[in-house]
């Protein structure tokens, strides 16, 4: 898709369906508001969150706008985990680099010990503790979880020296009903369970994106109750069936996508699975 193209034709400040859109067009329900004010709170004495749900809900969306309200924080340490696959060697590799402590990764203690200063030093320092952000958490394996739960807490675990907050889908509750993981699932001190959007959820959410873009009448009402409705309550499916629709209305120089646009993009789709 030309992207100059889209944006002049229709007037946008940035395409709305898609992943990458600044933050700022972001939508903060109050479900999403208060679970990131209870994490911009537990940064004071440290501890675990958690964000859960199905696929396309909007987990990693919830994620970058923690990110960004945690980063306003004058002097808080906000770090993310790319590899939560990671085995223990290669996740006490990253940590450290993430947090400027070099240690051998032979030397496991070592790192632990050097992690822990690093963390103490901050807090003595911004009375915050730093944030480990870990998205696709439930890829972590048993035995990392197990060393995370162990490098957070001192003075038998009395004191938490680190905020963590995972995301994931339905599995990683489940994977905390482990008996090994049961220690750290007790800790979990805040959680969001994001399930299943209603239609006319969907349907708010499609238009104050759109109105955030600089185009509320980019898509006409009817079509804005399809897409809702056709989308099974997941956000992400819906978006990606608008942002199809905008690629071929570019395409054709379209004023709006209406109707007539999306029978002929999925028209056919829906006869095929009617027949199957």
């Amino acid at each position: 898709m030309n992207k100059k193209k889209l944006l002049n034709l229709y007037g946008l400040k940035w395409n709305p369906f898609e992943q990458s859109i600044p933050l700022e067009a972001l939508v903060i329900t109050p479900q999403i508001d208060s679970f990131c004010f209870r994490i911009e709170n537990l940064v004071m004495d440290g501890g675990f969150g958690m964000i859960t749900g199905v696929p396309g809900c909007g987990k990693s969306v919830v994620l970058r706008i923690l990110a960004s309200r945690l980063e306003k924080l004058k002097e808080l340490k906000v770090r993310v985990i790319s590899r939560p696959q990671s085995l223990p060697a290669d996740f006490y590799r990253e940590v450290g680099d993430l947090f400027g402590v070099t240690f051998k990764s032979s030397n496991r203690w070592g790192g632990h010990k050097s992690l822990r200063k690093e963390w103490s030093d901050h807090i003595r320092s911004t009375l915050l503790r730093p944030v480990l952000l870990i998205d696709e958490a439930q890829e972590m394996l048993p035995t990392v979880l197990n060393e995370l739960r162990m490098l957070s807490s001192d003075k038998f675990d009395s004191e938490i020296i680190l905020t963590v907050v995972f995301c994931g889908d339905q599995r990683l509750p489940e994977k905390f009903k482990e008996e090994s993981l049961i220690p750290l699932g007790s800790r979990i001190r805040s959680r969001l369970t994001l399930e299943s959007v209603s239609k006319e959820h969907l349907v708010n959410l499609l238009n104050e994106s759109m109105t955030r873009a600089g185009n509320k009448n980019l898509i006409n009402q009817e079509v804005v109750n399809i897409l809702a409705e056709h989308s099974a309550g997941n956000f992400r499916a819906m978006m990606m069936m608008a942002d199809n629709l905008l690629s071929e209305a570019t395409h054709k120089e379209l004023p709006q996508i209406n109707e007539t646009l999306f029978f002929e993009a999925y028209g056919q789709q829906k006869r095929n699975s009617k027949k199957k």
